[in-house]
């Protein structure tokens, strides 16, 4: 399971010209869910990304984490982080996940969060989003589980 950590002072996602999805300061997580992933690598992963010390604290050095400061959380479905880029010039998404398993693990990494963090919301499966952000920094961490 891979996530794009990008800490912003907002960030929010269109579906249609609707907005889905919005949050203020905290983090957007852009989640890739491959077919190795199960539900144990998805607790595993939200649990590092809901205590990643990404956040500045008095002395502004990153030491506090999303949960320490009661920040946003938007986790968007992005299956093109598994994406194999290694050979040529267009991608393979051999390693992704297939879209029902991929489904069921993103909305259980989002179950997951919800049960710890207080603001958590997230993009829509397999739509066409338009996701916007003001990143903060810019800050952007690749984890990968």
């Amino acid at each position: 399971m891979i996530a794009l950590l990008q800490r912003v002072t907002e960030a929010a996602v269109d579906v249609e010209g609707q907005r889905i999805a919005s949050i203020e300061q905290g983090l957007l997580v852009l989640l890739g869910v491959e077919k190795t992933d199960d539900e144990a690598i998805a607790q595993r992963l939200i649990d590092k990304v809901l205590k990643y010390r990404v956040f500045a604290d008095d002395d502004d050095k990153m030491n506090l984490s999303l949960l320490d400061i009661n920040a946003g959380l938007l986790i968007v479905p992005q299956f093109t982080l598994a994406a194999s880029t290694d050979k040529g010039l267009r991608p393979s998404f051999s390693s992704s996940a297939p879209p029902g398993m991929a489904r069921q693990l993103f909305e259980k990494a989002v179950e997951l969060a919800q049960k710890s963090a207080s603001i958590v919301e997230k993009g829509q499966f397999g739509a066409d989003m338009q996701v916007s952000l003001i990143n903060d920094g810019p800050v952007t961490f690749w984890i990968q589980i």
